[in-house]
């Protein structure tokens, strides 16, 4: 016990560094980006081992946004994803849960299964497109089904240039939904 209690301190003081440069927003080194990808990684293999899936593939890249991206591929791996992709949503709040915990910062680390959220978000940006294309030509509002909130921004974000029309969310909880409206003009 008394050398876990040693070697706490020095991992808290190699994160400290870390955490610091991130905090000043200065841009983290390959070895401090390698360092958090290794956590990531890690925390993953750890989720999927309770799933049996030994040999599944983790890639890890840098997203558009400087977040981490990892997409696992490979293995029987649809149970991760789930009924419109609720599993992964959860998957995700738990990585990156144990990440801030771990770091003791948030870091943005997205996971992904076989490209599926690239998949999501594309049919999500056709979705609101469409529904744009709706409201103007019934000079009205077109009401989407209920999404979570990162799928909710999604369809906020594509229609942002459209200046014919305007978005904006109703309900409560998991009836929460996007309303497009056409702008009179």
């Amino acid at each position: 016990m008394a050398n876990n209690e040693a070697a706490a301190p020095e991992v808290a003081d190699k994160y400290a560094e870390l955490r610091e440069h991130y905090a000043n927003g200065e841009d983290l080194t390959d070895e401090e980006i390698d360092t958090i990808a290794d956590i990531a990684v890690g925390h993953v293999r750890g989720i999927l081992s309770f799933f049996g899936e030994q040999g599944a593939s983790i890639d890890e890249y840098e997203g558009d946004d400087g977040e981490l991206i990892l997409d696992i591929t490979g293995g029987d791996l649809a149970v991760l994803i789930g009924r419109h992709g609720r599993t992964l949503d959860a998957l995700q709040m738990v990585v990156s849960s144990l990440m801030s915990s771990t770091l003791r910062f948030h870091y943005p680390v997205v996971v992904d299964v076989e490209g599926y959220k690239n998949r999501r978000k594309e049919k999500l940006r056709n979705i609101a497109f469409s529904a744009a294309a709706r409201a103007k030509r019934q000079k009205g509002r077109v009401s989407l089904p209920p999404m979570n909130a990162y799928e909710r921004r999604l369809i906020h974000i594509a229609l942002v240039e459209d200046d014919e029309v305007t978005t904006h969310s109703e309900g409560e909880d998991s009836a929460r939904h996007v309303v497009v409206t056409a702008l009179r003009g």
